[in-house]
């Protein structure tokens, strides 16, 4: 193959990727604020703050999968390649026991760093290719879920595709399918922009003073990935102790959850009556209080799948209305 041209570092990348930081820095910051209720309980987990975070997390992959590109698009540097995979992999690894000490039932087993580390493996096998079948590639992942999802895959061991019919519990649950379609689709734009003559232009670019915290964070994102959280937590945690929220009850802490997730679909009228009916059944089987502690098993799921269901029934028929969930 005809090497392509050696393009210089684009400071708009360092840029980008730090824009992303302060993203996901915002949304951590609301989620820690409703785990120390400050705010709505399910606040960050449903709405504008759902695809907040999708759009953070497919924004990390995609720029990953773009510096691939501009990293080895030459050809390989195994030890440079080696030696990022093995910090990338041991950061995901201790988030994983990290997690898992804190909250077992909700742990990071397969979170973004988890996929980035996957996806810089799988993503070698498209450096040659030309950029339309890695963007082809990256459409098939990204649909994969919507046809390709089958209870053979429940069994933990494959949780990591993506493709299991019943999905597990987890803060931080970014699987292959369809999240390696976002790294896929940063690679495509790399090798488009590599047969195009772009990235010159793009590492041509001169980014303004402000953009310089930015650009530094972007060069050492993972740092920061690590540290943020850990420090908003801290801080929350700190002024709690002096300005503790308003207590609730945990039976008001669950109505507001299930209330903030129902009217996504439903209207107010229908929410309220179909939470009073699940809060009624959960307290019946004594699941409330491990519920709120995010220890819901595998049963406890199943659980609430039949409780959700008989409500949904109950309340639709007291309604008078038609089932449209």
């Amino acid at each position: 193959m005809t090497q392509p041209p050696t393009i210089a570092r684009i400071a708009l990348i360092d840029v980008l990727r730090g824009a992303a930081l302060v993203a996901m820095a915002i949304y951590h910051f609301a989620w820690d604020l409703e785990f120390f209720g400050y705010a709505e309980p399910g606040m960050t987990a449903v709405g504008g703050w759902k695809l907040f975070a999708r759009s953070i997390a497919s924004s990390f992959l995609a720029l990953a999968g773009f510096s691939l590109v501009l990293a080895h698009s030459r050809g390989i540097r195994w030890p440079s390649f080696a030696r990022r995979l093995a910090k990338v992999g041991a950061a995901a690894a201790a988030i994983s026991v990290a997690t898992y000490l804190a909250m077992p039932e909700s742990f990071i087993f397969f979170g973004i760093l988890h996929q980035i580390a996957v996806a810089s493996v799988l993503g070698l096998a498209f450096l040659r290719v030309p950029w339309f079948v890695t963007a082809v590639a990256a459409a098939l992942v990204i649909a994969a879920p919507s046809v390709l999802t089958t209870p053979l895959l429940d069994h933990p061991a494959w949780w990591w595709t993506g493709l299991s019919e019943t999905l597990p519990r987890s803060n931080d649950y970014v699987p292959v399918f369809p999240w390696f379609g976002a790294g896929l689709a940063g690679m495509a734009l790399a090798q488009l922009g590599l047969r195009t003559g772009a990235l010159a232009g793009l590492a041509a670019i001169a980014m303004p003073r402000w953009s310089g915290v930015l650009s530094l964070a972007g060069r050492y994102s993972l740092s920061v990935y690590l540290l943020h959280q850990p420090v908003l937590i801290a801080c929350v945690f700190l002024f709690s102790q002096f300005f503790p929220a308003a207590s609730q009850t945990a039976e008001m802490r669950f109505q507001q959850a299930c209330e903030v997730r129902c009217t996504q679909e439903r209207d107010a009228a229908f929410c309220t009556a179909y939470c009073l009916c699940m809060l009624d059944a959960v307290e019946e089987n004594g699941m409330l209080d491990p519920l709120l502690a995010g220890r819901a098993d595998a049963a406890m799921e199943q659980a609430m799948a039949a409780m959700a269901e008989s409500c949904t029934a109950e309340t639709q028929s007291n309604s008078g209305g038609s089932d449209v969930r």
